[in-house]
């Protein structure tokens, strides 16, 4: 985090300009450096922050750079029990946070015989005795949390080339100049927020336009105010802006929303962006290897938001058989990609575990995509993402897709309910645009036009308010697959056998 912190210092010392825009104001580049300098010293080594979406996150990174420190994340809504296995992983010299979440966190406990000191206007930073050599992290500046799939969060160490390297393609791809003003409204918490939200405004040099919650009607005045250039967000958050803007084209000032992290329609993307007034973009990334494919703002709409872009220059994203052959243009197979935003492992026991690459260097994804031979690509789902009904196996991405397409589906998630005879049935949670019931009929007549097979269609349907998400606003399967089963149970019966 060196390099943008030193140039943040020489932009602030030539120039005042407004840095951060937040719920409770401006605040500009002097003050900022004011507050990352006085904790230069307090913050160094490996530092683990309560990251939220306001100037704190801001003026803690710019200290942690200025001492070549390494920055870890971690979300306010993270359970006693989960920060004590990212404690146990990261193991920080020092932990920031309000005082509320280090009594939760019991970081007294984890860190015993440490100093406590108050910062950034209310919260407190406890440290360790001693402090560790950041080398152990093999110059890694940044240790974001990921889901794994064994249940435990992952600590993914991401390079400052790294982060570098993802937000100027992303500057580049969207057209955006310096001093140009982003919002960041996903949790800041996350590796993907933190290097699109906090890196990439202050590699641009202008104000990073902050929200301490979400809440769509209050983002689009503030977007439009402080003159909003671009910003991230997942499909749900895109969907829910789209709905606030009513038709206004209150984002008309925006360039483009890059949008990804979960199930997509074209159809719905394209109903938000034109009552946003903007361009959407759909993307694919992982904390792993950064936001690496786009479209561009002036690609057609089909390839905008009907596939998840081309490889940023320099990353390779391909398709393999089981055997790790790459398939022909066209055909499905097994995510890999490698390049220059690929991480350097993952933070294990207090030091770094390298990542598990094939022989060429490249990441397996978990993925399915088609790599089209126009170069763009086609995120197909999970290779996990099944429901094994019978011994038949259902792609949930495929039904996901088809059912989206129908126009009164704002959004849609596939998930399994258990079946004693069976195993697994396929129910659908639906987000009606309308708000009001779906029947299963509706459903499946809609799913018999397309053409898909019987064997694959839903054999319940539940009109919900909202589909689960996780703490970064991302659609969660585990949350989906639980309100599915609730559901389910106070409905028996079946609709086909």
């Amino acid at each position: 985090m060196r390099q943008v912190a030193d140039e943040f210092r020489r932009r602030a010392e030539r120039s005042d300009s407004v840095a951060v825009i937040d719920d409770s104001g401006p605040y500009r580049a002097r003050d900022l450096l004011r507050h990352a300098e006085a904790l230069a010293e307090t913050l160094s080594g490996t530092v683990l922050i309560q990251a939220d979406n306001s100037w704190r996150t801001v003026a803690a990174s710019l200290a942690v750079g200025f001492g070549g420190g390494t920055l870890a994340l971690v979300n306010r809504h993270t359970t006693a029990a989960e920060f004590a296995a990212a404690f146990e992983d990261i193991q920080p010299d020092v932990v920031v946070a309000e005082p509320a979440a280090l009594a939760e966190w019991a970081v007294p406990a984890l860190l015993p015989g440490g100093a406590e000191a108050a910062v950034l206007d209310g919260w407190l930073a406890r440290s360790a005795p001693g402090r560790r050599d950041v080398s152990r992290w093999a110059g890694g500046c940044l240790i974001g949390l990921t889901s794994g799939s064994t249940g435990r969060a992952k600590g993914v160490v991401q390079s400052e080339k790294a982060l570098r390297y993802a937000a100027e393609q992303t500057i580049a791809i969207n057209g955006l100049r310096a001093g140009d003003a982003i919002a960041a409204i996903v949790p800041l918490s996350s590796t993907a927020a933190y290097c699109f939200g906090v890196y990439q405004a202050l590699t641009l040099g202008g104000p990073l336009v902050l929200w301490g919650r979400w809440d769509p009607a209050a983002t689009l005045p503030r977007m439009a105010q402080a003159e909003v250039r671009w910003t991230m967000c997942v499909p749900t958050m895109a969907l829910q802006l789209g709905a606030a803007a009513a038709g206004s084209r209150a984002l008309s000032g925006v360039r483009s929303i890059t949008v990804g992290g979960g199930p997509m329609d074209a159809g719905a993307l394209g109903r938000a962006e034109e009552s946003l007034g903007t361009r959407i973009l759909r993307v694919f990334g992982m904390s792993e290897c950064l936001g690496h494919t786009s479209p561009a703002p002036d690609d057609p709409p089909e390839i905008r938001l009907g596939r998840d872009g081309r490889p940023f220059p320099g990353t390779e994203l391909r398709a393999v058989d089981p055997d790790g052959h790459p398939v022909r243009p066209g055909e499905l197979g097994r995510g890999e990609v490698r390049g220059p935003s690929l991480f350097l492992g993952y933070a294990r026991g207090g030091k770094l575990e390298p990542p598990e690459l094939t022989a060429e260097g490249f990441l397996p994804t978990g993925d399915l995509l088609i790599a089209d031979p126009d170069g763009t690509v086609t995120i197909m789902g999970r290779e996990k993402d099944v429901i094994i009904r019978g011994g038949r196996n259902i792609d949930i991405t495929e039904v996901e897709r088809a059912i989206a397409s129908h126009p009164r589906v704002a959004q849609v998630c596939v998930a399994p309910v258990p079946d004693e005879v069976l195993g697994e049935r396929a129910a659908a949670l639906i987000v009606p645009v309308d708000g009001g019931p779906v029947r299963l009929d509706e459903v499946t007549g809609h799913l018999h036009g397309l053409g898909l097979s019987k064997a694959k269609w839903p054999e319940f349907v539940f009109a919900v308010a909202d589909l689960p998400q996780t703490a970064v606003g991302k659609l969660s399967r585990t949350g989906a697959r639980d309100l599915a089963r609730e559901l389910h149970a106070g409905r028996p019966g079946v609709a086909q056998s």
